[in-house]
């Protein structure tokens, strides 16, 4: 009897540990056993964003757009015709593919989408040029596809413009002039350029810069929304609410971290890829651009419980999500300026956290400015978790009561 009385009052003495009993570890670790019952959670959080780097990456690989397929229509058939196919060829932009007899063969091979430019040589272009007379050289380009009919224009040109250079220094120095008088003659106003940011006209550092982060953003946002709306779905609200002491911010703080340990994984995967393997320029505060980079992350998973919030409803917020994520590019003002939007477009852009994003990333990495520009964009994140919270009451109720219980 005495035996059993000292086993009772030394277990009575032990405590538990501090994370059996303390509220955002209870939750901490209830999430973790919740995600690892399931594959979805580690899809959205760790595999899904790495995917879709290796994706992009493959996208992006070359940087800019290159060996594009050119038709040639040779009348001239001489010497000259040759060395404009071959100059043409041996830009990085084009590539020749395919020769025509006659220029409706090539309009029908470029309308069936198989060439992306066809260059014509009239006849008698050699004999014209030798007389000292000038010829032109029609170039059709498919521009369908800006990107590219904008890059293959400028090599073609590039090549034809630096081939008329040499012939006309030739027939000039021909003709008595000096060599430096000769170029000088050809070529009387030169510019000099100076591109400041993005000087190497890589779409690489263009786009991955800011698609990588937007992947960020689309998980950051679905996983939140996922974790938090299958507790509504489920009806496992209570029992989460009991877990965190009755408190909801305690609740999203211990849910949320998990996610947001995984996902600055994927963030460091992100800045490892774009700074050292692809050699994204980085003028600025490194240690800034993760700050940024962490609270980019925090925001989205907090407009993900404002969308369970608004909607009450797994499903649609989810669709929610989705959408608003992938427009966050659109409005960012990087594939076209914010000032030249419509006026309602440009308002529109400012209810997205990842305009400003790109602004900090612009302002750190490419541009090296001074912090202070960053903290101004930075604080703008605080209106977007403002609101959110404000949707937290509203989210506390959805938690208890049973009608909103099992909706998809």
């Amino acid at each position: 009897m005495k035996e059993n009385q000292n086993i009772a009052a030394k277990t009575a003495g032990k405590r538990e540990p501090f994370f059996r009993t303390n509220p955002f570890f209870r939750v901490f670790f209830r999430e973790i056993d919740r995600m690892t019952s399931s594959s979805i959670y580690l899809f959205t959080t760790l595999i899904g964003p790495l995917i879709s780097f290796v994706i992009l990456l493959s996208i992006f690989s070359d940087g800019v757009p290159r060996n594009l397929p050119v038709g040639m229509v040779d009348k001239d058939n001489s010497s000259l015709s040759r060395k404009i196919t071959m100059w043409i060829g041996a830009s990085p932009e084009a590539e020749i593919t395919m020769h025509f007899p006659n220029q409706e063969e090539a309009y029908r091979q470029m309308e069936e989408g198989k060439l992306d430019a066809v260059v014509i040589i009239p006849e008698g272009t050699e004999k014209s040029i030798l007389k000292g007379g000038s010829q032109r050289i029609p170039v059709f380009i498919n521009n369908a596809n800006i990107l590219k009919g904008g890059y293959l224009q400028k090599g073609i040109y590039k090549s034809l413009a630096t081939l008329s250079g040499g012939i006309k220094l030739q027939v000039a120095m021909k003709n008595g002039l000096p060599e430096r008088q000769a170029k000088a003659k050809i070529q009387p106003v030169k510019l000099q350029q100076h591109v400041l940011f993005n000087p190497f006209g890589n779409y690489s550092y263009f786009l991955l810069s800011a698609l990588l982060p937007l992947m960020i953003v689309v998980f950051s946002l679905l996983s939140a929304v996922f974790a938090v709306g299958v507790e509504v779905r489920e009806g496992t609200g209570p029992d989460w609410l009991n877990h965190s002491g009755g408190s909801l911010i305690v609740g999203l703080a211990g849910k949320l971290l998990p996610y947001t340990v995984l996902l600055m994984v994927d963030v460091i995967v992100m800045n490892v890829v774009l700074f050292i393997r692809m050699g994204t320029p980085l003028a600025g505060s490194f240690g800034f651009i993760m700050l940024g980079e962490a609270v980019l992350i925090f925001t989205y998973q907090l407009l993900g419980v404002l969308l369970v919030a608004a909607t009450a409803n797994l499903r649609l917020g989810l669709s929610l999500a989705s959408a608003y994520s992938m427009m966050a590019l659109t409005f960012s003002g990087l594939t076209f300026p914010q000032f030249s939007m419509p006026v309602v477009a440009e308002v529109v852009s400012y209810f997205f956290p990842f305009t400003y994003w790109v602004k900090i990333f612009i302002s750190q990495a490419m541009r090296g400015e001074d912090i202070l520009h960053g903290i101004i964009h930075l604080s703008v994140f605080v209106l977007f978790i403002l609101l959110s919270v404000s949707f937290l009451p509203r989210l506390k109720r959805l938690l208890k009561e049973e009608k909103y219980w099992g909706k998809i």
